[in-house]
């Protein structure tokens, strides 16, 4: 099946052509870079193009993958609003995907990682995960405070695409891995295993993922 893999969430973005199957197998085809600020001007003559430097015409897209979040509220809306169209009028599946989930896949590590994106204003988005040949596991995804999220990871390896935070676990002595921002292999990946597992959503039941704080600081922060 072909598919069509869009990230939004960040600075800057990415797109993608990947072949999906057999099995939960998924090949790359082609990726290609969006300039952030552009997301709206960019996004569909990019895509078009794509298609066309391989020959594709929008009709053989089989399914959509798109990073419904955590990220900048204006670049999810943008790629989630392309997708919604494209699907409604192709009738394809889409499968939205974590941005902090499928940074944690990209590793290929096995057993449990935390995955931390900087969320501005001393927050941080948090997942944690255990990673095992079978599939993905997800402990948790939240948004926390940066000092909070390091004094909850324990043992486990820290995972981020952000310079600052790499500094604070390295500062900590925290085992961690920087990797790429935008990791749009394993956005396909995690997008192809849902659509074969059936973990797919209609266009008009595709919506962002803007994560709140856990319960815990919640109460804490309101005295309760």
């Amino acid at each position: 099946m072909l598919l069509l893999a869009i990230d939004t969430s960040g600075r800057q973005g990415s797109i993608a052509l990947a072949r999906g199957g057999p099995g939960e197998a998924c090949e790359l085809i082609e990726a290609s870079s969006l300039m952030g600020g552009t997301f709206s001007a960019h996004l569909i003559p990019q895509i078009a193009d794509l298609l066309k430097n391989h020959g594709f015409t929008p009709s053989d897209i089989g399914g959509f993958v798109v990073v419904a979040g955590p990220g900048s509220f204006t670049g999810l809306r943008v790629g989630l609003a392309a997708i919604k169209a494209l699907a409604e009028v192709l009738e394809k599946p889409i499968a939205g995907v974590s941005l902090l989930e499928a940074l944690a896949i990209s590793t290929n590590l096995l057993g449990r990682v935390t995955t931390v994106i900087d969320a501005w204003r001393g927050d941080v988005y948090l997942g944690e995960y255990e990673l095992s040949d079978t599939g993905t596991q997800v402990i948790v995804e939240h948004l926390v405070t940066r000092e909070a999220c390091f004094a909850s990871v324990g043992n486990t390896t820290i995972v981020t695409p952000d310079q600052e935070i790499a500094e604070a676990a390295r500062s900590k002595g925290l085992h961690f891995i920087q990797v790429e921002h935008g990791p749009i292999a394993a956005i396909a990946q995690s997008g192809w295993k849902k659509i074969v597992s059936g973990q797919t959503v209609s266009a008009e039941a595709l919506e962002a993922s803007y994560f709140q704080r856990s319960d815990a600081e919640l109460f804490a922060k309101s005295g309760s």
